[in-house]
């Protein structure tokens, strides 16, 4: 596997004969350039800005300042990719309006305008000297070393690092064999400078928890596109069993009536009958597996009355005292519906209630529910009771869910889940 960056490079056996050592000192020496660049510029605008300061044309020199930092952090994150290939976004927001007004206004407004114009700041006064420092201590400098011998028979005599005077051959090959060390060590310590200059940009201008930010946004918005799509998803196929499966059983079932009907008493009679049973059995199985697909109650009438269905259905008698002052999201109420239903099947099968309630409303921005029976208790989750999924459904669409079931009862169910309000 390939090294995602120069300090992973430096771990490895094969670092002295890669590309990292030169990547590396590119990335310094670009770095030197650009940040005096970046400090002429600064410079400039900075003086005319503060001459003209009390006329109107220092007020775009001043923005161009302030927004200084833009195309520097932009020209960062092109470089970091010299020793530092993982993405470096950047953090700023689309205007919601076309024009350079709706443009500058959200830049001026955004927080990591004023990062990087604090970064160009620091890499104009500080970084790019430290960057040219130690291109020229890691690397010019031992190279100057090891050319001992070429600067020896050019003139004569050499002079290493300004410092050794060179006069005869043997003095000059081994200046250059210490030379060689020398480069091995300095293009290690290239690689420790340059990736520090390069985690200190990327903590300046694109930190990863900002990232892990965007992501986790990013993350919950396609959560909600996924259920959306669920939803959509099991109305489509409820729609189509209803529409299609159930009406050809519905034919099929009044064809083999009639035929029993039409059918002398004997075998073929006998069959008939049996075929129409089987027939009836089939299409009352399919209408529960629609009803349990996406009810139509729940899509026409919406959650109240879907509720009220649902407790008509249970085996324990429910109280229902849901008040909504109208429809919520569909999301939300096929998540409300499902669990309600799959409470009201564990009272049935578990509890040993007698009797059972659910009540709730839309209130505060939230729609809650509470689900009670005067059962045994004991309910866990994760013991065969589905409350585990019952969470992970809420879970989703941000909600809670939280059950109190102590030995003797009674059972409560409580669910919140965040929406906007009824319509």
């Amino acid at each position: 596997m390939q090294p995602r960056n120069v300090w992973q490079a430096m771990a490895r056996p094969g670092y002295l004969t890669s590309a990292w050592p030169w990547r590396s000192a590119a990335y310094l020496l670009t770095g030197a350039v650009t940040g005096v660049v970046v400090l002429v510029g600064i410079v400039v605008s900075a003086a005319v800005g503060g001459v003209f300061a009390l006329a109107l044309v220092g007020l775009p020199l001043l923005l161009c300042t302030a927004l200084a930092g833009v195309p520097v952090a932009a020209v960062e994150r092109h470089r970091l990719r010299l020793v530092d290939p993982d993405p470096a976004p950047g953090q700023h927001g689309t205007p919601r309006e076309p024009g350079l007004r709706a443009w500058l206004t959200t830049r001026l407004r955004e927080r990591a305008t004023w990062r990087e114009l604090g970064h160009a700041l620091l890499f104009a006064g500080l970084l790019w000297p430290v960057d040219a420092l130690a291109f020229a201590v890691f690397l010019a400098g031992p190279l100057s070393v090891v050319a001992t011998p070429l600067l020896f028979g050019a003139f004569g005599e050499a002079k290493v690092l300004k410092v050794w005077l060179v006069t005869s051959w043997p003095a000059a090959f081994g200046y250059a064999a210490c030379g060689l060390v020398l480069l091995a060590l300095g293009a290690y310590l290239l690689g420790v400078a340059a990736g520090a200059r390069a985690g200190l940009t990327r903590l300046l201008i694109a930190p990863r928890e900002a990232d892990l930010g965007v992501r986790v946004v990013e993350l919950a918005r396609s959560r909600v596109r996924l259920v959306d799509a669920f939803e959509a998803e099991r109305r489509r196929i409820e729609r189509d069993l209803h529409d299609g499966a159930q009406q050809r059983l519905v034919a099929l079932t009044m064809t083999l009536g009639l035929a029993r009907l039409d059918a002398p008493p004997g075998p073929l009679a006998d069959q008939l009958a049996k075929a129409h049973e089987e027939a009836g059995t089939a299409l009352a199985e399919l209408r529960e597996l629609i009803h349990g697909i996406h009810p139509k109650v729940l899509a026409d009438y919406g959650l109240e009355a879907a509720v009220a269905d649902a407790a008509d259905r249970s085996a324990v008698p429910v109280d229902v005292d849901l008040e909504l002052p109208g429809r919520l999201p569909q999301a939300v109420e096929a998540a409300a519906y499902f669990v309600v239903c799959e409470a009201l099947a564990n009272v049935g099968r578990h509890s040993g209630a007698s009797r059972a309630e659910v009540s709730g409303g839309h209130r505060d921005g939230r729609l809650v529910l509470r689900i009670r029976d005067d059962g045994r208790g004991g309910a866990r989750a994760g013991q065969g009771s589905g409350l585990t999924g019952l969470a992970d459904r809420v879970s989703v669409l941000d909600g809670r869910l939280s059950l109190s079931s102590p030995p003797g009862g009674p059972t409560l169910l409580r669910v919140e889940i965040p929406c906007g309000p009824a319509s």
